[in-house]
């Protein structure tokens, strides 16, 4: 007895820094009570977290199998945690077979016994439709028990549904308030959410500077949508004072993680404008094309105006301006319908289509766009404005003619149409580049 006693405080000494072979000896012991109290708890919570070292290969050799194979040692006797965590190998096959039934039966057993992880791991395969029907109801059920019990995700992914009113009574004040509890605990995410409220006005009352501050701290902890929702609070001067450099920067931040076609267009435009950093055409074709590349509309446009110029390290090129502008106008974009309307009309880089040239034309005068609409009104009254000509009479229609009347019109607008129009002045594709800054 003597001696089953002084093994177990020597296996306890080594288990507790990490030793496999003295957590499964433990283990054993604590269930026959050699040595030690029985205790079929305690034995579980060795052979867990035995399967948590030789899973993450702390101190031992990583093997998912054996990992698996403690774990379900525990899980077996209703060890939680174990339960969860086998059930979480089951999610990408690790050490077991893959199997969506399984993840789910086991990470309910740990969530029928309140165990918080398992239940936001529950939450999530409801919310996916992962081994169970998708039901926003059963996901929200979820996220709040363990919402409940503190777990800041599940606080985070109770307050979306609230945003949503998915599974749940679309609340605002409710989305800010589990959001709030989350962003307190440190929640990237939660924080980027509340800068969102706070931007917006939903569920709070509306501030900038509240916005900035919550932006800021999911941004330092590299959430790549707030670094670049700073990065434009800095370039428009709300909530924080207007600094360039900061824009530049922290649009940067977001554009160099690849994860925000957004901030790398935007950072695209910083360099082509030269806001807050040298003016360079060649950065701005780069960080264009990265965002290109992820299906950005504004970004294929403005590599369309590239190649029709031919800036930067862009070859002149009608034909892959041509390129460029579907792109963008099959995804809706204004302006590249337009442009890719004035293509068609004048031949460059395609066969000339008045029939084209009108139909992307209206495309974009039915979304607002004032050149679109002056000259979709030119074709419709039967006259046509050809490059370097005069203006022809022509016949408005009476739905553009409205759209104008309301619109706002600015010198820029008419700059733009001066150009476009030929009144006066031969057209130039140059006009493209003198459209005011917009990040994005």
């Amino acid at each position: 007895m003597q001696s089953d006693f002084q093994a177990v405080q020597w296996y306890k000494k080594a288990a507790d820094q990490g030793h496999e072979k003295a957590q499964c000896a433990l283990g054993r012991l604590l269930l026959s009570g050699s040595g030690v109290e029985q205790s079929d708890f305690e034995a579980l919570q060795w052979y867990s977290h035995l399967g948590y070292h030789v899973e993450s290969g702390r101190g031992v050799t990583h093997n998912y199998e054996e990992a698996a194979a403690w774990y379900r040692k525990a899980a077996d006797q209703g060890d939680a945690s174990a339960q969860h965590a086998l059930g979480s190998l089951y999610v990408n096959g690790h050490g077991v077979d893959q199997s969506d039934t399984e993840v789910v039966k086991w990470y309910r057993k740990a969530a029928d016994q309140g165990y918080a992880n398992a239940q936001l791991a529950l939450g999530v395969c409801y919310m996916d439709g992962r081994g169970v029907t998708q039901c926003c109801i059963e996901a929200a059920k979820w996220y709040k028990k363990a919402a409940e019990q503190g777990d800041a995700e599940a606080q985070c992914n109770l307050g979306a549904l609230f945003v949503e009113g998915c599974g749940v009574a679309q609340s605002d004040d409710d989305a800010a308030r589990w959001y709030k509890k989350a962003a307190d605990q440190g929640n990237a995410d939660a924080r980027y959410n509340m800068g969102l409220l706070f931007a917006s006005g939903r569920g709070v009352a509306q501030s900038d500077e509240a916005a900035a501050k919550w932006y800021r701290k999911a941004a330092e902890q590299g959430v790549g949508e707030a670094q670049y929702n700073l990065g434009l609070l800095y370039k428009n001067c709300c909530g924080v004072a207007k600094n360039a450099t900061e824009a530049v920067r922290w649009c940067k931040e977001a554009a160099e993680q690849g994860m925000a076609a957004v901030a790398q267009c935007g950072l695209g435009r910083l360099f082509e404008s030269g806001l807050g950093v040298e003016q360079s055409d060649v950065e701005a074709v780069k960080w264009f094309m990265k965002a290109a590349d992820q299906g950005d509309a504004k970004a294929q446009r403005w590599l369309g105006n590239y190649c029709k110029i031919g800036r930067g390290d862009m070859a002149q090129s009608d034909v892959e301006a041509v390129k460029w502008y579907r792109k963008a106008a099959d995804q809706g974009d204004v302006d590249a319908q337009s442009d890719l309307g004035l293509m068609y009309e004048n031949g460059h880089g395609i066969t000339q289509s008045d029939d084209e040239a009108l139909m992307w034309y209206k495309k974009a005068a039915d979304q607002g766009h004032e050149e679109a609409q002056c000259n979709a009104k030119h074709f419709s009254g039967g006259g046509r404005v050809l490059e370097g000509s005069g203006v022809a009479d022509v016949f408005f229609l009476p739905q553009w003619t409205q759209k104008l009347r309301f619109s706002s019109t600015s010198n820029w607008h008419f700059y733009v149409f001066v150009f476009y129009s030929g009144f006066g002045k031969k057209r130039t594709y140059e006009a493209l580049f003198k459209r005011p800054l917009d990040v994005h």
